[in-house]
């Protein structure tokens, strides 16, 4: 017998135990229904996409060398024995044709000219005795007065006379020129590169006192494989770059006929023009240069550096395709100008290529492209400004 409070409670008890076995009985298929629904796929990462422009990009061909004299000049002493005197000239030092640039002491080159002077005075006194006797005995040739004999004789004292006054004026000459030796002058105008000369120093003939680059002038030999060494003419333009890297504008004057059997290299000779003051250091004989040569231009694709990605050594873009997904597609990469980078083959002109991102992404992955931002203007000139103020 149920007491009134269970009475009362029991149509409650009914709703709650119907409620539940609805519950359960609804529970498995809406379960089933949420295991049916599939999940929408999710982008792998955000992108900007571009596609191939066409620029015209510079030929180049790249090289290293070595900048040296044009040609160099070895001054040497052409004196005998005598001692240095003076040295005008130091290293660095311009200097132009004929300059004095060191002296030897010409105290015994003087005595012996003059001692040349006196005997050439002698061999002229007597040529000049021997030629009048040898015109009296022309004068007493017909008298009879002469034997034959001692004429021929007269006339062959004046043949000697005439060549020991020929040998005397050779002999100071010689001494002249011994004198003119005891000052070295430049052979041209340069820069005086070494120096050896020593004052005090007794020189021999031949001894090498200056080291001079003649007329100033500087090349690169640039070091260029066979392969490009016949696209390379002389007369065409060389930019060479120093290790600071200030850059020279060259002439190519002449391509080597041979080329190195153990390097396989070839020389190319670029003349240098004058280097200005400031870069002047940066252009020194000796110096290890690199640069490149210019063939003129040619269209070419060109993507922006960052839509390259290199991988395992090679170059690759990753392409979108219509269902957003991406490809990854293997390139050969060329020219490279600023930040264009050319692409000669793999994708055409009309390929849409991932450029922020690409080094994130694998071949098939989802993108979501969103339009790349316009870059920031240009901040006016303070100048420009105020204007604009007063104009309002």
């Amino acid at each position: 017998m149920m007491t009134p409070l269970q009475t009362r409670l029991r149509p409650l008890l009914v709703l709650m135990a119907a409620a539940f076995a609805l519950h359960a009985a609804l529970a498995p298929s809406a379960q089933a229904d949420d295991k049916a629904a599939p999940s929408a796929p999710k982008a792998a990462l955000t992108v900007t996409v571009a596609k191939p422009s066409t620029n015209r990009l510079p030929i180049t061909i790249g090289a290293n060398g070595n900048i040296t004299a044009w040609q160099e000049a070895s001054i040497g002493s052409e004196s005998n024995g005598l001692r240095l005197l003076d040295v005008k000239a130091n290293v660095g030092d311009v200097v132009e044709k004929g300059e004095v640039l060191a002296t030897f002491a010409s105290e015994a080159v003087n005595a012996d000219l003059a001692q040349a002077r006196a005997a050439l005075m002698e061999a002229e006194a007597n040529a000049a005795e021997a030629a009048s006797n040898a015109q009296r005995a022309r004068a007493l040739d017909t008298s009879g007065a002469l034997s034959a004999q001692q004429i021929s004789q007269y006339l062959t004292a004046e043949q000697m006379a005439k060549a020991r006054v020929a040998s005397a004026r050779a002999a100071v000459s010689s001494q002249q020129l011994r004198l003119k030796y005891t000052q070295v002058t430049a052979p041209d105008s340069g820069v005086i590169s070494a120096r050896m000369a020593t004052v005090g120093a007794v020189a021999g003939p031949g001894t090498e006192l200056f080291r001079m680059i003649r007329q100033g002038r500087l090349e690169w030999r640039a070091e260029v494989t066979a392969t490009d060494l016949p696209k390379i003419r002389a007369g065409g333009s060389a930019i060479v770059k120093a290790a600071n890297g200030a850059e020279l504008v060259g002439k190519v004057r002449m391509v080597a006929p041979t080329v190195d059997p153990q390097s396989r290299f070839a020389l190319v000779y670029v003349d240098l023009p004058a280097a200005k003051a400031k870069d002047a250091a940066a252009f020194k004989a000796g110096m290890f240069a690199s640069g490149r040569f210019e063939l003129g231009n040619s269209e070419a694709l060109t993507l922006p550096q960052q839509a390259v990605v290199v991988r395992d050594g090679f170059s690759y873009v990753f392409r979108v395709n219509p269902d957003k997904k991406v490809s990854r597609i293997k390139v050969t990469a060329g020219r490279r100008i600023g930040e264009q980078v050319e692409v000669v083959s793999g994708i055409d002109a009309a390929s849409q290529v991932v450029v922020s991102g690409a080094g994130f992404l694998n071949d098939g992955d989802l993108v979501n492209v969103v339009a790349a931002a316009a870059p920031a203007p240009a901040p006016a000139p303070a100048g420009s400004a105020a204007k604009a103020a007063k104009a309002r």
